[in-house]
């Protein structure tokens, strides 16, 4: 009996090592992910558990629209958030971080802002509730909204790193897309 006991102490942990972290409440390892931006603005992100479902996550990347597209047509885009480690206090999770210093593929392009989901932002992501996968326009009162929407895969590595792995379809040929959010342990660079 006891050995049984450590047997599955031992398999826990190395399923914790290699899997991650459990996921935070509401998120699974797949969960739908929205890029929009209006044309002539800045892109951002939402997280959502399900179709419908209130963003875990809603970030203002700091990158604009026409930038992000134009990495997006070389069909391979790394995105990263990185945030500076929290005082020694109860940590928040990473989701809840408000500030970011953003990257895309390696070249920083601002600062990302967390952001609350608002009537605008639930309007588009309304309209695009029943797209499984796919990229468009919406029109807008003051012109047009881009959006790109699919499925991702959330691995939690720590409470400190986690991505999201945009999934493409079998035969389909979409951009590899990769979202990284880093929690910055040394603390040596202030965002301004």
């Amino acid at each position: 009996m006891e050995k049984q006991r450590e047997f599955s102490f031992s398999f826990s942990r190395f399923r914790s090592a290699v899997f991650g972290r459990r996921n935070e409440p509401g998120l699974g390892r797949q969960v739908t992910g929205t890029l929009f931006g209006r044309l002539g603005g800045r892109m951002h992100f939402a997280v959502q558990g399900g179709p419908g479902a209130r963003p875990a996550l809603l970030v203002d990347l700091g990158a604009s629209t026409a930038a992000l597209v134009r990495e997006m047509e070389s069909g391979l885009v790394r995105i990263a958030l990185e945030c500076e480690r929290p005082p020694p206090t109860p940590r928040r999770r990473l989701t809840e971080e408000p500030r970011w210093r953003a990257y895309c593929n390696g070249k920083k392009c601002g600062e990302a802002v967390r952001r609350e989901c608002g009537r605008e932002e639930w309007r588009v992501l309304g309209a695009v509730e029943r797209v499984t996968m796919g990229a468009g326009v919406l029109p807008a009162a003051d012109g047009e909204v881009m959006y790109m929407r699919a499925r991702f895969e959330r691995v939690v590595v720590s409470k400190d790193y986690e991505a999201y792995f945009v999934i493409n379809p079998d035969n389909h040929r979409g951009p590899e897309l990769t979202i990284y959010l880093l929690r910055n342990l040394i603390n040596t660079n202030k965002i301004a």
